[in-house]
């Protein structure tokens, strides 16, 4: 059941998505944290305690991860941000979404493309707390965008980081084997689920912010070609193995726009525009894994 459903994981996502457009509404975005919530419980629950200490131990690879994701990105998304139209709001967004690292569902596209899902698999809990510190300390003293909380943040890292991976980690240590074979094929059907009620509950915002999402829908394009080949180059100059690079040019260029949507709902003054240009980048992104499980396999040999 659960290689079934890994295998067919494109598809299950891209239909939920196609659901979601034909009955847009349905959701509400009520829904979402807690649907968010179980979803990083079973992609946390496949991470054994040792698999994390082992990730801590690859240090050639994680300080790549960490590199690509939170220092050369940012320079690529700032370049590429500089050529979108001056508007607060639009620029916002894209930053928010293509500065954050995915940590669901690039674990299984990861696989799929050949690469080292289960080292990439044990640096999620690192990738998360990190995105949140950092995103965090750039929002707090961006200019002229108005006056930014960190109550919204501090709620994400406990109920979206901490609550799940303590959950998963006594689940994992007192569950049974029964129990977490159960759970271990939750994470697509918990990822479609999600996509589900993010799109279903922004469609009319994404009707209501064309111009921006169109303004966007460029830099995500180009992020989507430019990003996995910014991974593989700091891969291959750590002189990583094919299945670790891999993992570095997949993690580069997927980002974590379903876990930013709901900061992105409590920034002042958002609006419609900033759900509805990361639920774009969602919807280009998922296009760009049906090439990345095939493109990348090739030009990380």
């Amino acid at each position: 059941m659960r290689e079934t459903l890994e295998n067919r994981q494109i598809w299950i996502y891209l239909a939920s998505i196609v659901i979601a457009f034909v009955v847009p509404g349905l959701a509400d975005l009520r829904w979402l944290e807690p649907a968010l919530g179980f979803m990083l419980f079973v992609t946390f629950l496949q991470v054994p305690l040792a698999n994390i200490h082992a990730g801590f131990r690859q240090g050639r690879f994680l300080l790549a991860l960490l590199i690509a994701n939170f220092v050369l990105v940012p320079v690529l998304v700032f370049v590429l941000v500089a050529w979108v139209p001056d508007d607060g709001l639009l620029r916002l967004g894209i930053v928010m979404v293509l500065l954050c690292p995915c940590i669901d569902y690039v674990i299984t596209f990861t696989h799929l493309g050949r690469g080292d899902a289960r080292l990439l698999l044990s640096a999620t809990p690192i990738l998360l707390l990190a995105q949140m510190v950092l995103l965090a300390v750039w929002l707090a003293f961006r200019p002229g965008e108005g006056v930014f909380a960190f109550g919204p943040f501090l709620d994400a890292f406990l109920w979206l980081i901490a609550v799940p991976l303590m959950l998963a980690t006594g689940v994992r240590a007192f569950g049974g084997r029964r129990l977490n074979d159960g759970l271990g094929a939750m994470p697509v059907p918990a990822t479609a689920l999600v996509l589900f009620i993010v799109v279903s509950a922004t469609i009319p915002a994404l009707a209501g912010a064309a111009g921006p999402v169109l303004a966007a829908l460029p830099v995500y394009v180009a992020f989507a070609i430019l990003a996995p080949v910014v991974g593989w180059a700091v891969a291959r100059r750590f002189g990583l193995q094919a299945g670790a690079a891999r993992a570095v040019a997949f993690s580069a260029g997927t980002r974590n726009s379903l876990v930013i949507l709901p900061l992105a709902l409590a920034v002042p003054g958002g609006g419609a525009i900033l759900p509805a240009v990361i639920v774009a980048q969602t919807l280009v992104e998922l296009l760009a894994q049906l090439v990345y499980i095939r493109a990348i396999p090739r030009l990380v040999r």
